[in-house]
């Protein structure tokens, strides 16, 4: 059973699930979905395009599927789309898509701290946090299990890679390859996260073969070209081998240099 107070203003075409409780002064606009379970708490807002998924919470003041600040929308119909189980802090916002990607998602078991901005068209992937005051600029992706610690500055179209952390307050122009740890002022690799992968139950042969990759990378004096060939000339093929050089070879923007790179 529902539990919406008589002073929040729930649209008579939104679309609720079972157990979904929407607090005083809560908006809930038109042409929006709310899953089992969710919290829209006081004064938060759900504006038209939300698809939320089921078990999330929605604190005061947050708003979910503003327009888009993109000069180019022209108010098509496009959507915002939060996974199961995420959490939206205070004053954060999730603005919605373009007719770029026509949605901006944010997956499951997501934490999207105060103050945080997802811009339009980002994707965020499950498990992902964004430390309070962090500001995505549009059509960010960000991998499984990735952090970005407060105060982060995102480029529009940078790609951020499973498993990563990055320092407070960087600022990420480049993309961000799988499983490092990156900060400093300008962005710089500073090792593998090593901490994060071992809560993800990462043996350590498997985080000594990924660090035997990234030495070859930053530490062997080759460029990235020939630092790539030489990985698939001389290193096993594994999982892992083959997401970092899968995700090399598509960044259109290049990837985070190494303070130890030649």
């Amino acid at each position: 059973m529902n539990s919406i107070s008589s002073l929040a203003y729930v649209h008579p075409e939104a679309k609720l699930g079972d157990n979904v409780v929407v607090e005083p002064f809560a908006y809930i606009d038109s042409n929006t979905e709310i899953g089992d379970g969710t919290r829209v708490m006081t004064q938060a807002t759900v504006l038209y395009g939300a698809r939320i998924g089921k078990n999330c919470t929605i604190f005061p003041h947050a708003t979910v599927a503003g327009i888009p600040q993109d000069l180019k929308f022209r108010g098509e119909d496009t959507e915002t789309i939060i996974g199961d189980n995420t959490i939206i802090r205070e004053c954060a916002t999730v603005n919605r898509g373009t007719a770029s990607k026509g949605f901006t998602k944010v997956g499951n078991n997501c934490l999207i701290m105060a103050y945080s901005h997802v811009a339009h068209d980002c994707v965020l992937k499950d498990h992902v946090i964004l430390g309070n005051s962090t500001q995505l600029a549009g059509e960010v992706e960000i991998d499984d299990y990735a952090i970005i610690s407060g105060g982060g500055l995102v480029h529009q179209f940078s790609r951020i890679g499973v498993h990563v952390m990055i320092q407070g307050g960087s600022k990420i122009p480049k993309d961000i390859p799988p499983f490092v740890m990156v900060g400093r002022e300008p962005i710089t690799f500073m090792g593998l996260n090593v901490v994060g992968l071992r809560r993800r139950s990462f043996t350590s042969e498997r985080i000594n073969s990924i660090q035997e990759i990234y030495r070859y990378l930053y530490q062997s004096g080759y460029n990235i070209t020939q630092a790539m060939e030489r990985i698939e000339k001389e290193l096993p093929e594994t999982e892992d081998r083959n997401c970092i050089l899968e995700f090399i070879r598509s960044s259109s923007r290049g990837i985070v240099r190494g303070n130890m790179e030649g």
